[in-house]
């Protein structure tokens, strides 16, 4: 990622916006947002403190505990977006269904939305529900990263394997519309590379003075 990109800082600065429970309670649809997605417990409410140096999005070794969309500012133009944790079998099916109508609506219909990070354990990744996730984004057109979090609990030479065989498979099903990295919240491992990915998704076709253009 280039020295010059003002990425980093503004994920320092970034604070909450608000949450909504259906996209009609969103902010409006301009500008450009990331979202963040991810089974229950598989870190992503971490990756993304980490990746913004503060405690935006709630931690907590319940599973299930996001349970709405929550939107932080990096600014007027670009946000970040944690999704609820999808996949906890003790979550009521009524609200599972819930998450499940909203989250589509949201991904499919959100023109602001320019990529999803996906957040899996590298020990259990490309469940059927990450493989949901992939589709989602595949069927809307959005670009996926994928960190394999807690990258730290594996062995190296692990890791790496497990690394390599979720590259061969999203590049099979998915074309190079899909990436993937390793990733550790605790020992900090993978941001230069997770940086660089939401840096061409946030500012890759836009400049400060035209952000405001790409709107609904």
């Amino acid at each position: 990622m280039s020295s010059a990109s003002p990425l980093v800082a503004l994920c320092q600065r970034a604070s909450f916006i608000k949450s909504a429970s259906q996209v009609d309670q969103c902010p409006p649809d301009i500008g450009y947002e990331v979202a963040f997605a991810g089974r229950s417990n598989a870190g992503k409410s971490s990756a993304l403190n980490t990746l913004t140096h503060a405690r935006l999005a709630r931690t907590s070794k319940t599973p299930g505990r996001t349970q709405l969309i929550n939107f932080f500012g990096l600014d007027e133009q670009r946000r970040l977006v944690d999704l609820p944790g999808y996949g906890y079998a003790k979550v009521p099916l009524a609200l599972k269904e819930h998450w499940k109508q909203h989250l589509d609506a949201y991904l499919t219909q959100r023109d602001c939305l320019v990529g999803l990070v996906l957040v899996m354990d590298v020990r259990h990744p490309l469940s059927d529900f990450d493989r949901m996730m992939l589709d989602w984004a595949n069927v809307s057109g959005l670009p996926a990263h994928v960190l394999l979090s807690k990258a730290d609990k594996l062995a190296f030479g692990a890791a790496k394997n497990a690394l390599l065989k979720v590259q061969t498979t999203l590049r099979k099903e998915f074309g190079n519309r899909a990436t993937v990295q390793l990733f550790s919240a605790p020992k900090r491992q993978g941001l230069e590379e997770a940086y660089e990915v939401l840096d061409a998704w946030l500012f890759g076709d836009s400049d400060d003075s035209d952000a405001g253009a790409h709107e609904a």
